[in-house]
């Protein structure tokens, strides 16, 4: 079977632009949030979105959960074609597709039990009885490792761990095909970090959910990615498979952001550190070249001047000038 026919959500040069009105005699500002981003996710695949804050990792997320329109590009979620639906079917496709918010202490309402926290997308989407609902809530709770007693709780008599526990339940209530988890782990200790890690890998083989992970922390994204893509100031720098990706960066701001994760390196000559200058440029003035030049340790005249294209190198996908120079074996184990 075909990637085409297998995918759960494909992606093609997917943008968003949104409009920031500067008063009544100035003409608008216009801020391109997300410029051109594509990707395949088949079921029981993983594809992991990393980069700073404002690079529009969680714009990307929320239009492939369909909470805004893309300006252009195209998008399918379970090989229907988003940008060319009515409401109905667009409603359909929602409940495909599910979130799960980084802060768990922020996502469930605390004036609710956990049942009824479960059984809300069943009430709202579906003619279940209330007997049904309650039988599906319990034993969702138990897929997700908490015990029949939490139904009647409320989320402040749980800790970090076990309301994100309850926040990926409810996520799976409507049986999507995919999950979006932006951030999903970072409000959590590391030891708590793991736990949940490994719950969602464990419900991926169960149930076969594709999942977009979304994530500053590469050592996250070692540990459940298939494929990694790279974004910087809404462009993607370097994309494909995870182990190629770490054994071989080829993008220097790749090469950057793995030097600077702890415990990913091993190898009795540490990698050298590599210390990127100044800030996030402004997405309202972005560089006219490369759009990391302005922070680029290796930064060269076509850089400042030529946006590169993300083309194949190496088994990957990479916009970078000057990337074949960087082809040299890495010491990250993965």
């Amino acid at each position: 079977m075909s990637a085409t026919q297998t995918a759960v959500v494909q992606a093609r040069d997917l943008q968003q632009v949104y409009t920031i009105g500067r008063g009544a005699f100035r003409a608008p500002d216009r801020l391109q949030a997300v410029g051109g981003v594509s990707f395949v996710i088949a079921h029981g695949k993983t594809l992991a979105v990393v980069g700073e804050s404002g690079c529009g990792k969680s714009t990307l997320a929320r239009m492939v959960t369909l909470i805004e329109p893309p300006a252009s590009g195209d998008l399918q979620l379970n090989g229907i074609d988003v940008m060319h639906t009515d409401a109905s079917q667009r409603h359909a496709l929602r409940r495909s597709v599910q979130l799960v918010f980084q802060n768990p202490y922020g996502s469930l309402n605390p004036r609710k039990k956990i049942g009824a926290i479960l059984e809300a997308p069943l009430k709202i989407n579906t003619a279940l009885s209330a007997s049904e609902r309650a039988e599906q809530a319990r034993a969702m709770l138990a897929k997700v490792g908490l015990r029949p007693e939490h139904y009647d709780r409320y989320p402040h008599m749980f800790s970090g761990g076990q309301r994100q526990r309850i926040a990926i339940a409810r996520a799976l209530m409507l049986k999507p095909a995919l999950i979006v988890a932006d951030e999903p782990v970072s409000a959590l200790d590391v030891s708590i970090q793991a736990q949940v890690l490994n719950l969602l890998a464990d419900l991926q083989q169960d149930l076969g959910l594709a999942y977009l992970f979304i994530s500053h922390d590469l050592g996250v994204v070692r540990h459940i990615a298939d494929e990694l893509l790279v974004m910087y100031l809404g462009h993607t720098m370097e994309q494909g498979d995870k182990r190629t990706i770490f054994a071989r960066p080829l993008h220097p701001y790749t090469r950057a952001l793995l030097a600077s994760t702890p415990g990913i390196h091993t190898g009795a000559v540490p990698q050298q550190r590599i210390v990127l200058k100044g800030e996030l440029p402004s997405p309202l003035n972005p560089p006219a070249g490369c759009v990391f030049c302005t922070r680029c340790p290796h930064v060269a005249a076509q850089c400042e001047t030529q946006r590169p294209a993300l083309r194949p190198l190496a088994g990957r996908q990479v916009a970078c000038h000057l990337a074949e120079q960087f082809d040299q074996p890495n010491d990250v184990v993965v």
